[in-house]
């Protein structure tokens, strides 16, 4: 599978790290897509005119290593479920091939905005130190206990459109686990177009429409804690549970 994905990526033009922070879009408009990895081979083939991708050291696909935050009784899970329109997600990420490693917080505000953000550290803690809580705590503007829940880990292709202020990551070999539980999403695709502002003239979008892949909001988080903790609250997520597992199942 990684091998197959490397050599689809031959063909589109290289963009550096450096070039690539023009394209920042820490306040942004997310538009997520699941689908089958089937799929990727062809939709990588039709994205080639329109987009570059990042390049790191020579390599195109990059390994990420996040470890998730929460309170004890999964706030953020089900601030996620019950729809409340101002939520966060708090982690730590490890971008393993430029070697950088961030405390990121992510918002979800009242106008469907996405505001990332985050503090460089030196390696991921299995709790947070006060420097680090005092750091969440002003930007999401109140303190709350949390301790670490779980690890995903996966691979990511990062597009950068040609001509417009969009980036596109397309997320593989997807896997999880919190040191009891494990699994493993490997045939299921996370795509997100990441934009200043929604707008469906996305050369992405477009393309996706054509091959039948539909926007779903799909939180990593979410889904894999579902899977490690079977008493939490899930009916709002049932059809997108059972996307995924007829994915899995193919």
């Amino acid at each position: 599978m990684i091998n197959s994905l490397i050599n689809n990526t031959t063909q589109f033009s290289p963009i550096s790290l450096k070039n690539m922070d023009e394209v920042k879009l820490m306040n942004r408009s997310d538009t997520k897509f699941t689908f089958s990895v089937q799929k990727l081979p062809i939709l990588l083939e039709k994205l080639v005119p329109f987009y570059d991708v990042l390049e790191i050291n020579g390599k195109r696909l990059h390994s990420y290593k996040s470890l998730y935050f929460d309170t004890d009784d999964r706030k953020f899970y089900n601030d996620h479920h019950n729809r409340r329109v101002n939520r966060h997600k708090i982690r730590f990420r490890e971008y393993e091939d430029s070697g950088l490693i961030f405390l990121e917080v992510k918002c979800k505000n009242n106008k469907g905005k996405t505001i990332k953000k985050r503090m460089k550290v030196n390696k991921i803690p299995n709790t947070l130190s006060n420097d680090h809580q005092r750091y969440v705590t002003n930007i999401m503007g109140y303190s709350l206990p949390v301790s670490s829940k779980q690890w995903i880990n996966f691979n990511r292709v990062t597009l950068v459109h040609k001509k417009q202020k969009e980036r596109l990551t397309i997320d593989v070999n997807l896997n999880y686990s919190d040191g009891i539980a494990n699994g493993d999403l490997s045939k299921v695709i996370i795509a997100e177009v990441k934009q200043e502002r929604m707008s469906r003239s996305s050369d992405f979008i477009r393309i996706a429409k054509d091959l039948k892949i539909y926007p779903m909001r799909l939180s990593k988080y979410c889904f894999t804690t579902m899977q490690i903790d079977h008493s939490l609250k899930k009916n709002r997520f049932k059809e997108k549970q059972i996307f995924i597992n007829k994915i899995i199942n193919e």
